[in-house]
């Protein structure tokens, strides 16, 4: 027998884990634009910091590591990444967003009012009943019994739906860090995956973060990171350094589209989707490519490392892969970046878009779903 005592409901009450749960969320919005640095200050933090983080780690959104550090636990990343999309999309103009579907029939789950004689192998589920039996009736010529036969059968037509393999070239130079551009990158790429996750589980998407250099992240690498400080304050710069014989300190902060598109394409080609497409965000021209086994710093940006991300681009778009270019716009300064968008645009036959950060949600996930709009030709 189990006694229970009760008492008058004041409000301020929280019952459901709820407030445990806010500030993770307000956690996580540093962490957005700080990354893993709100770790190390955690650790220093006082003890009532401490005692808030275990209530959280009891709701399963963080935990420990090997080396007794807090870190975001799946849970958590998940519930941050629903949120990422959720805030994206009630920025969103109303039925802005589509599905994955494209114009061909075939294969799918969207049904049309147009139907078709039934073959092996269409999904019965799909049947139209209404014309099957009226095929039936006339086929034997009215009255009952009616007994249905093969070349009876008529089905819904439906959307064709193929499945797609994605990178995001998120740019990590230091001038990301500027009016929130890296924080909403950041929360647009991991609304992505969780769209991706809930509605297209057959897609591939992969992030890759390109700086000085240019490596893949994993969802909790990304959710960790932060654009590359800058080290060098140089009016010109103009630096070659082997990639075998690596000093111990090289700047990070400038801009390597050439290695983003080439290790992005390297990726792709090992995927088997019908459809393969880079997603490029940017807010400045690259100033810095890859030449044989060096790596070249340039600043300003120059045409010689311009003509070898084009060079790049045009590789990728000469092994299938759609690629769209997006330029983070803030002021008139930006009209170098302007002109490289849209020449990547036009030698690739891709996708030039020009937009602020506050418009980067929409016109991003827009391009995506019109990115899977290629029907896979299967060769009997």
């Amino acid at each position: 027998m189990s006694i229970h005592e009760y008492a008058a409901w004041d409000g301020s009450q929280d019952p459901t884990g709820s407030k445990s749960e806010s500030v993770f969320d307000k956690l996580a919005e540093y962490m957005m634009s700080m990354g893993d640095e709100i770790w190390q200050r955690i650790d220093q933090s006082d003890e009532d910091t401490k005692e808030i983080l275990d209530l959280i780690r009891q709701e399963g959104l963080i935990e420990k590591d090997e080396h007794g550090h807090y870190q975001v636990s799946a849970k958590g990343l998940r519930r941050i990444q629903q949120s990422a999309l959720s805030n994206l999309f009630q920025s969103f103009d109303r039925d802005s967003m589509g599905k994955h579907d494209t114009t061909h029939k075939g294969a799918g789950t969207v049904v049309h009012e147009d139907s078709k004689a039934y073959e092996f192998g269409d999904n019965l589920s799909n049947i139209n009943l209404h014309e099957t039996m009226r095929n039936a009736i006339a086929r034997k010529g009215g009255g009952p019994p009616v007994k249905l036969e093969q070349d009876d059968f008529v089905v819904y037509e439906t959307e064709y739906q193929t499945s797609c393999a994605t990178v995001v070239l998120i740019d990590m130079s230091g001038s990301m860090n500027r009016s929130g551009k890296y924080a909403m990158t950041k929360q647009v790429a991991m609304g992505l995956a969780a769209m991706v996750r809930a509605q297209y589980p057959t897609d591939s998407l992969k992030m890759v973060g390109f700086y000085s250099y240019a490596s893949p992240m994993t969802e909790r690498e990304l959710l960790n990171s932060a654009p590359k400080q800058v080290s060098m304050f140089d009016s010109k710069v103009h630096l070659r350094i082997s990639l075998d014989q690596s000093p111990k300190k090289v700047p990070q902060h400038f801009t390597n589209i050439h290695a983003g598109l080439k290790l992005a394409r390297n990726m792709l080609m090992r995927e088997s989707s019908a459809n393969k497409q880079i997603i490029l965000i940017t807010d400045g021209e690259p100033t810095a490519h890859i030449e044989g086994r060096d790596l070249l710093l340039i600043y300003p940006p120059s045409p010689r490392t311009a003509n070898a991300t084009l060079s790049e681009a045009k590789r990728c778009a000469a092994s299938g892969i759609r690629v769209s270019s997006f330029a983070l716009i803030e002021d008139y300064y930006y009209f170098g970046l302007v002109n490289f968008v849209g020449e990547l645009a036009r030698i690739t036959r891709g996708v030039a878009g020009y937009c602020t950060s506050e418009q980067l949600g929409q016109a991003v996930f827009e391009n995506f779903t019109s990115g899977r709009k290629q029907r896979q030709i299967r060769r009997v």
